[in-house]
């Protein structure tokens, strides 16, 4: 992988480098489900629900699991983004419990919970020392870990692994779901999505892109980020998350067609404030439902004026997974992109460290 993060970008934990690296991610990620689930997860057969816990990273890496497998999925799929176990879990229900960093405590508290009721508690996230590890191992679950950090390999930062694991924590949960009898295995489509996104690497990340021209028009704009129900919705909210750990500046996203009930109503007055202050990107692929194109024409025609820009952008990939993580993929991008206009350092996030503590990923 020759392709670099910009010169003279200020980025002391490597996120541009463990970014850059997602399709070596995925495909080691891979492997590492392999080696941590073997054939069959115990219990599998038997589910008659999913319960899936995690915050940040791992968050959305639940919420991607939950949408890539809906489709084909025969059993409820819930998350839940606390330490609050629901009364329906128990003997029964496959608890998928996600933390990258391996350490957060409402992960590691709904993990507890859930093992004792009775639930099969499959962890992902974090390595062989961490909590996460060794709550799993006291109690028998199958662990999947983070692969190994980039600065291992490339000399990236303690901390970016982590903060960009989205890959390294959605592929287990995929290869677990698939084990447990609960899914079809993806494992070819997570093979395709590395190899296209390290064909588009060299392009997204050159000079002049599609995903530095977009925070370049963007500029100091709030973005607002829409995607329709299902993958393109949890890219959306990573978007947002993205511009506000590694831009250090405010963002926001919704889905449709449920804002179409009622967000886009809220665009009705104070053009004259938000189209100085805010930017609308839609996010679209080929896989959409019949009514989205319809949707999205909608919603460019309601805020119009209201917004300093509309723009676009289609995740590619021949389906769900890969367009998944071209979307993630670019719009990470965007974001580091963003941080590096106004000369910000992506990696230290010390309003969230203070509130969360170290290990929040």
């Amino acid at each position: 992988m020759n392709e670099r993060a910009p010169l003279d970008i200020l980025d002391t934990l490597g996120m541009w480098e463990a970014t850059a690296t997602l399709p070596e991610q995925l495909s080691e990620a891979l492997g590492a489900a392999d080696d941590a689930f073997g054939r069959v997860v115990p219990g599998g057969g038997a589910f008659r629900a999913v319960a899936a816990f995690g915050l940040g990273t791992g968050g959305v890496a639940c919420a991607a699991a939950a949408a890539l497998t809906a489709r084909d999925l025969a059993v409820p799929f819930w998350v839940g983004q606390g330490s609050a176990v629901p009364a329906f879990v128990g003997a029964g229900t496959l608890v998928l419990a996600v933390s990258s960093s391996g350490g957060t405590a409402e992960t590691l508290t709904a993990a507890e919970k859930a093992a004792e009721r009775g639930a099969m508690v499959v962890a992902v996230g974090g390595e062989p020392d961490g909590a996460l590890a060794a709550l799993a191992a006291d109690a028998g679950m199958p662990w999947c870990p983070t692969p190994a950090r980039s600065e291992d390999r490339r000399g990236a930062g303690a901390g970016s692994m982590a903060r960009a694991a989205l890959g390294a924590t959605t592929v287990p949960l995929l290869v677990a779901l698939a084990r447990a009898g609960l899914g079809r295995d993806r494992a070819a489509a997570v093979r395709a999505a590395a190899d296209a996104l390290a064909r588009r690497r060299g392009a997204l990340l050159a000079p002049g892109g599609a995903p530095e021209a977009l925070a370049r028009r963007l500029g100091r704009t709030i973005p607002l980020v829409y995607g329709s129900s299902g993958v393109a919705a949890v890219a959306a909210h990573w978007w947002k998350t993205q511009v506000n750990l590694n831009a250090k500046a405010p963002a926001f996203a919704a889905t449709l067609p449920a804002l179409t009930h009622d967000e886009l109503a809220g665009w009705g007055q104070g053009g004259d404030v938000t189209r100085q202050t805010m930017s609308l990107v839609l996010l679209r692929h080929a896989g959409e439902g019949p009514r989205t194109g319809g949707l999205f024409a909608a919603v460019r025609a309601a805020v119009d004026e209201v917004m300093a820009d509309v723009f676009e952008v289609q995740g590619e990939g021949d389906d769900e997974v890969g367009r998944f993580f071209d979307l993630t993929f670019v719009g990470t991008l965007v974001s580091l992109y963003l941080a590096a206009g106004e000369g910000v350092d992506p990696g230290p996030v010390p309003a969230v460290d203070e509130a969360q503590g170290p290990a929040w990923f």
